[in-house]
């Protein structure tokens, strides 16, 4: 249970979107947002010890360095993770410390979770010009993880998105968690997909959910449609629709180069804010459907990818990119 509150904490396998993945979670699980869109930056009297942050240097400088990618310097053994096996617990020993702990017990053990400060600085996502993009004034990027985008015209500001890298445990930078993008970040949100590589894109929330909006609605919703986000076209090409979650294949065009890709949007459906899915079954076939996809689309590369085995990373938001996102 601690473990699963930690950022840079690994979590078991089954439940995550790669065959064996880490959670950064955080946040405050009882967040409110505006209802104006463009007023989602929200602030919250939340003590600094209950901010939680998901990334980069010590200093609040925006760095120049090229965006770190899974890519970048193909495969080597420093690319997987070892996971030390002895340190975790069987399924037997997780059900008797759950029974023994009780429902007291696991309070008080996320309380104290909780109360811990953060162990990283989030200088970048305090910059000036970067407030303006977190959804959130409390759910910030760490600095040692955070993607980094490429800097347009050579702006040192324009490099920040509110996003992280998560190892998986076979994978460094199997994962990025990042939050639903906001009306003025969607085109940052397209740039981190092509600069990343990234074949596939999983939303585990909606737009619109209880009347308030939880994420900007970034590429179109039906098949056929197109809309343009920053230097990028994205074309809905196909939708397949289940009853808890939807596959939408798009075609993701950049203006500047004049190519295109292909990405997966996954998007869940069925997973109510501030609840759980009524069904596991549901998101373990949703889950098993964009592991398939991550596979197929890297087979379909071919020799073109140099990165590692398993592929780019998956980017997985919700509204917040901590809840949902990190479960």
């Amino acid at each position: 249970m601690a473990n699963m509150q930690q950022r840079n904490g690994l979590t078991d396998g089954d439940t995550q979107l790669g065959e064996c993945g880490d959670v950064k979670a955080g946040g405050s699980p009882g967040a409110s947002e505006e209802d104006e869109e463009e007023l989602e930056i929200t602030a919250r009297t939340n003590n600094t010890a209950e901010i939680w942050q998901r990334g980069a240097n010590d200093s609040g400088a925006a760095s120049p360095l090229p965006p770190p990618s899974s890519a970048s310097s193909g495969f080597s053994d420093d690319d997987s993770l070892h996971c030390d096996t002895a340190q975790g617990l069987s399924v037997e020993q997780l059900v008797a410390a759950v029974q023994t702990k009780g429902r007291s017990g696991l309070v008080a053990e996320y309380s104290e979770i909780k109360a811990r400060p953060p162990d990283g600085s989030f200088n970048h996502a305090r910059l000036r010009a970067n407030l303006p993009k977190n959804r959130y004034t409390d759910v910030l990027c760490y600095d040692h993880s955070r993607v980094l985008l490429s800097q347009l015209d050579g702006d040192p500001t324009t490099d920040y998105i509110n996003a992280n890298f998560v190892d998986g445990y076979r994978q460094k930078n199997a994962f990025i968690s990042t939050q639903g993008p906001l009306p003025k970040t969607t085109g940052d949100f397209w740039r981190m997909v092509w600069e990343q590589q990234t074949l596939v894109v999983v939303m585990t929330t909606r737009a619109v959910e209880r009347g308030r909006v939880k994420c900007a609605q970034y590429w179109a919703e039906a098949e056929g449609g197109s809309q343009t986000n920053g230097l990028f076209v994205i074309t809905t090409q196909a939708v397949e629709q289940h009853p808890d979650y939807v596959i939408s294949s798009l075609l993701l065009h950049n203006t500047l180069t004049d190519e295109s890709r292909d990405v997966s949007h996954y998007q869940f459906t069925s997973w109510p804010d501030y609840g759980v899915p009524l069904s596991a079954l549901a998101m373990l076939d949703f889950l098993q459907r964009v592991r398939l996809s991550q596979a197929a689309m890297l087979a379909a590369l071919g020799d073109t990818w140099a990165g590692h085995p398993r592929g780019p990373p998956i980017i997985v938001h919700c509204s917040a990119g901590i809840g949902r996102t990190g479960t």
